[in-house]
Formats: C-alpha cells, sequence, structure tokens
C-alpha cells in the first residue's frame, strides 16, 4: 500500500497545479474522455478550472478520466463525468439543469475520415445535428462562451503554403467528416452574428500526436487506428506486422506526404489559452490554426519513433492514391499573436511519449487479460489528403478487444461521479 501511494505520489508530482485564484462557473467538455479531450480536461484542472465532461463513450473510456484525477490529485468534485450522447437533448439539458456553465469545449463527433465517405449520413447527423443541440442548451441556460474542434481540413486542397488562416475553405474538401466540421463553423458565424453575445473560437487542429509525459494517457483508438502516429506505435510495440504508406515519389524530400504534427499537450495548452482570450470578451467568432508551422514526412516520423522505441519499424511501400495532398502545414503566427500561444515540443518529444504511453499500455486504457493478443491480420495505412488524417484498408480482419465496460452510443444518460 505504501508503494502503491509513493507510485501515485511521484505520478502527481509530474502534474503542478496552479493555485484556483479566482472562482469561475464550471466548463462544459464535451467528447472530454477521448484523446484530446482527456488532455485538455488535465490542462484545465491544472489552471484551476472546474470541469464536467459529458461523453458517449463510442470512442472512448471513462478510464482516461479516472487517470487525470490521479495524475493532478484533483477533488473528485473538479472533474465530474455524465454519460449522454449529444443527440440525446434531454439528457443533456439535464446535465445543464445540474450545473451552471460559464464555457465550453466542443470536441465531441465522429472523426474518422474513410468511415465518413462510406456512412456520410451518419457523420452529418452525428456532428451537426449534435452541435446544433449543444449551441440550443448553451443558448437556454446562458452559456455562450465557446470553443470549437475543428481541423485542418476544411482548407481542402492547399492553394498555397503553409496555410494561414485566410486561406480558403470550403471548395476542395474531400470528404464528410472535413464537410461537417466546414459547416459547423458556418453555422457558428450565423449564429454569432445574429447574437452577437457570444464569443466563439474555433481551433483548427493540425495532427495531433503524442501523449502525457506520464504515459498513463495518450491515444487509443477502438480497433484499427484512424491516424498514422498510433499505427506506427502498434507496430513497434508489436501488436501490427508492418506499415504500409501509400507513395513515395511526390514533391517533397524524401518522396511521402509531409505533415504539420503538434504534441497533444500544446494543443491541450492551446485550448486553455483560447478559454482565457475568450474570457477577456470582445472575441466575436474567430478561427484559428493550432499547429507548429513545420512539416514532417512519414519517413521521418518513422525514424524518429524508432529511435524513440529502438525498435526497428517495418514499412511497405505501395502506390500512392490519386488525389492525395503532398504537403499540409500551417502558418502559426496568429495563434502566436492572438492567444499568446506556441507550440513548444518537437517530433523527438513527441515519439518519446508515444512510446511511453503505447510501451506502458500496449493494449491502451484496457487490462492486458481483456486484449486479445492475435492481431490476426495486417492494415494498411494511408496517409490521406485532408491534413494527415489516414485511411486503412483491413486485408484480413482484425481487432483488438477493449475492456468490457467499455459502452457504446446511445441516447440515454447516466450521471454519476467518477469513482
Amino acid at each position: 500500500m505504501v508503494k502503491q501511494i509513493t507510485a501515485w505520489a511521484a505520478l502527481s508530482a509530474l502534474v503542478t497545479l496552479s493555485p484556483c485564484a479566482q472562482a469561475f462557473a464550471r466548463v462544459l467538455v464535451t467528447g472530454g474522455a477521448g484523446y484530446i479531450g482527456s488532455h485538455t480536461c488535465l490542462e484545465l484542472i491544472k489552471a484551476g478550472e472546474e470541469v464536467v465532461v459529458v461523453d458517449n463513450l463510442i470512442n472512448a473510456v471513462e478510464e482516461s478520466l479516472e487517470r487525470v484525477i490521479q495524475l493532478t490529485g484533483c477533488n473528485r468534485k473538479q472533474l465530474q463525468f455524465r454519460k449522454v450522447d449529444l443527440l440525446d437533448r434531454k439528457g443533456l439539458r439535464k446535465v445543464f439543469e445540474e450545473f451552471k456553465f460559464d464555457s465550453c469545449i466542443h470536441f465531441a463527433g465522429l472523426k474518422a475520415v474513410g468511415e465518413s465517405v462510406a456512412k456520410p449520413l451518419m457523420y452529418y447527423r452525428n456532428n451537426i445535428e449534435g452541435t446544433l443541440n449543444l449551441v440550443e442548451a448553451m443558448r437556454e441556460h446562458g452559456c455562450k462562451k465557446l470553443v470549437f474542434s475543428s481541423s485542418a481540413t476544411v482548407y481542402g486542397t492547399p492553394e498555397k503554403l503553409p496555410l494561414d488562416e485566410k486561406s480558403r475553405v470550403g471548395p476542395g474538401i474531400t470528404n464528410p467528416y472535413g464537410r461537417t466540421k466546414y459547416m459547423i463553423e458556418e453555422i457558428l458565424r450565423d449564429e454569432q452574428v445574429a447574437d452577437p453575445t457570444w464569443e466563439i473560437l474555433i481551433l483548427r487542429y493540425f495532427n495531433p500526436i503524442g501523449a502525457h509525459e506520464s504515459g498513463r494517457i495518450g491515444e487509443d483508438p477502438d480497433g484499427i487506428p484512424n491516424n498514422l502516429m498510433p499505427f506506427v506505435a502498434q507496430v513497434a510495440v508489436g501488436r501490427r506486422e508492418f506499415l504500409a504508406v501509400f507513395g513515395d515519389d511526390y514533391s517533397t524530400p524524401d518522396g511521402t506526404g509531409v505533415r504539420d504534427y503538434i504534441h497533444v499537450c500544446d494543443l491541450a495548452e492551446g485550448h486553455v489559452a483560447a478559454l482565457n482570450k475568450l474570457r477577456k470578451g470582445g472575441v466575436g467568432c474567430e478561427a484559428v490554426n493550432l499547429g507548429t508551422g513545420k512539416g514532417y514526412s512519414v519517413f521521418e516520423v518513422v525514424k524518429a519513433m524508432e529511435a524513440a522505441s529502438g525498435k526497428k519499424i517495418p514499412y511497405k511501400v505501395v502506390p500512392r492514391r490519386a488525389g492525395d495532398v503532398e504537403a499540409m502545414y500551417a502558418d502559426p503566427s496568429f495563434a502566436k499573436q492572438y492567444l499568446t500561444w506556441s507550440a513548444t515540443r518537437g517530433l523527438k518529444e513527441m515519439c518519446e511519449d508515444t512510446w511511453r504511453w503505447q510501451s506502458k499500455n500496449p493494449h491502451g486504457y484496457a487490462p492486458v487479460e481483456a486484449a486479445d493478443a492475435g492481431t490476426g491480420g495486417q492494415d494498411i495505412v494511408e496517409i490521406d489528403a485532408d491534413g494527415g488524417e489516414v485511411n486503412m484498408a483491413s486485408l484480413r480482419n482484425s481487432r483488438i478487444v477493449k475492456e468490457a465496460g467499455k459502452h457504446q452510443s446511445g441516447s440515454s444518460s447516466v450521471a454519476h461521479e467518477l469513482k
């Protein structure tokens, strides 16, 4: 027992809490049990905020929030969870009746590019209708400060690089996922014009990777990963046989696609900076790029992960797909000026922290005994045309079994405190 307490004390020492000098109403975080959401909750707790998470757990687990509590050592009233689907208007309104919020960070939404192409109606209904329900509930309860999780996908095929906030958005978007982000941006702009008391920041992410330095929380995709880095990490840890990349004949230094990768903790800190900006007022509705301004190729990511893990990452090059973008990276100067924020971690830290998470948690949040050790197949990773999301084509059926307690999406809401 003493050893266990000492271990948690050591982990908590990695997270230094700032004193809560000013008491704000709570922050609502939708999709807060997910990858970016859980890291943002940790940063919000560090900043002294009181946070309520709503999540349907379709691609997340409550364990991530439990670990945030363990890492921060926060009071359990400071981070509370309600299992609610944003399509459940009644359940969502119950949350607003239970808590007073001054602001909301909106992550919740389906996000797999390939799946959105196969099931577009599901994406339009879930992402757009869910956001409409959220904004209506916020308006009814006088909560009009919103940080929206958008994406570099809204830029479509870049006309020029680097991409700044004045770059063209809308035309050239290659998939329904990206179009839902673009449509939601337009909806939020229209609402703010109709009611100028709204303060809205739209954060356009490029490619979040990495994990918390403790190795306790990180990206835990359900089944086949939808992004490059977790797939590379799973190859390094032995869950996948090899990485297959579409195309090594682009006009880039090594022939592979180039993307702007940003450490998830830098991204989380960007959300805290955005929240602080909203509270100062005078924002209206503004879009901000969150990236590093530096592009890395697929092979650079592979080499960096090999250095971090000490493992060889097998890969196979296959012909590229027509329409893929060869490079996409941000001009982050506006975020530095407007939010007083910039990314500080490089590719080395991104890979080291990813490896620490993956090696400590080879099957993610699932207990080892609950995971199926044999993956039974190999998957192909394809760099997509919309800012680094990837599609996987399974050569044979493959799935890692998550823990029995992982919930699927539903319309009911479950209210309880984290235990």
